[in-house]
């Protein structure tokens, strides 16, 4: 029973939006905390509103953790649990002494709670969290391609403009900003004067590669991820309904009326099938007979 209610307090709508309220004003806090002034003129007040801040969290996640009943431990099974609560423990440190910067690094970490606290924030982080191994491909992809570039303009323009191409740390240093778009033309202009047709041909065709292809790939790989986290959330969504109410959602209905609908189809177009079948079966018999009779 009293998980039942502190799990519907925990996941009402006020609630929520009051944790995000003092999530944002831990926030401007921290803030304040960076202006020395302010610190001196008001330092004990703010160490109370700190507190009062740290209160309300450890109430939160104490709420939340007896919502799971007598199955506390899928409490840690949520990543974003644990997110928050290891926050709130960094919070608890000792003010003073070696863990001083600890706790004013916590106090500013607070506010990434917003990302655990808005459902969209989260679809957000996980479909980045979920991109990262195919991004990391097209890095390397674009890595290689800068490795290239790199040596080519070496020996293309390395005699020409030392300061961007003499050398291969230098030529990639220059390749990263041309890719950034950052007063690309000017470093153009600075080598186009010796060889003009390569040149023009080395930095659009890398711009490109390495802007306009690989940048569409990382968007395209971001999109895929969150459309599958999407899906995901709202599988878990209806997983969780289900458990707690043992009632199908609206959308698990639709699911089902379309398969349904499919089979139908499917049966449909079966029983058609064997009457055309049959009708020609029959056709053919008929036709035969008339064919044998005298």
């Amino acid at each position: 029973m009293i998980a039942l209610r502190c799990q519907r307090l925990t996941e009402s709508a006020h609630f929520q939006r009051l944790a995000i309220a003092v999530i944002v004003f831990a926030g401007l806090l921290a803030g304040l905390e960076t202006n020395a002034a302010v610190v001196r003129e008001a330092g004990p007040f703010l160490l109370w509103l700190d507190r009062g801040v740290l209160a309300f969290f450890i109430l939160e996640l104490a709420l939340r953790f007896v919502a799971h009943g007598r199955r506390p431990w899928r409490f840690f099974q949520d990543g974003w649990n644990v997110f928050d609560f290891v926050i709130v423990l960094l919070c608890l440190l000792p003010a003073s002494g070696p863990f001083a910067a600890v706790l004013r690094l916590a106090r500013v970490l607070r506010l990434l709670r917003l990302v655990s606290a808005v459902p969209k924030l989260q679809l957000l982080t996980g479909a980045l969290l979920k991109s990262l191994g195919a991004m990391g491909y097209v890095g390397i992809l674009l890595a290689l391609v800068a490795y290239i570039y790199g040596v080519i303009g070496v020996h293309l323009f390395g005699a020409h403009d030392a300061r961007h191409f003499g050398s291969l740390g230098a030529a990639l240093l220059t390749l990263f900003q041309v890719i950034t778009l950052d007063n690309w033309s000017d470093i153009l202009a600075g080598v186009r004067d010796h060889a003009s047709v390569a040149a023009l041909l080395y930095f659009v065709s890398f711009i490109l590669l390495g802007t306009m292809i690989m940048l569409n790939l990382f968007i395209g790989i971001i999109m895929n991820s969150m459309s599958a986290m999407h899906a995901e959330m709202e599988e878990s969504e209806r997983a969780r309904h289900l458990r707690e109410t043992g009632e199908p959602t609206v959308i698990d209905e639709l699911h089902r009326l379309e398969r349904q609908i499919e089979s139908l189809h499917e049966q449909t177009a079966l029983i058609l099938r064997r009457a055309r079948s049959e009708g020609n079966s029959a056709r053919d018999m008929h036709t035969r007979k008339l064919v044998e009779s005298p």
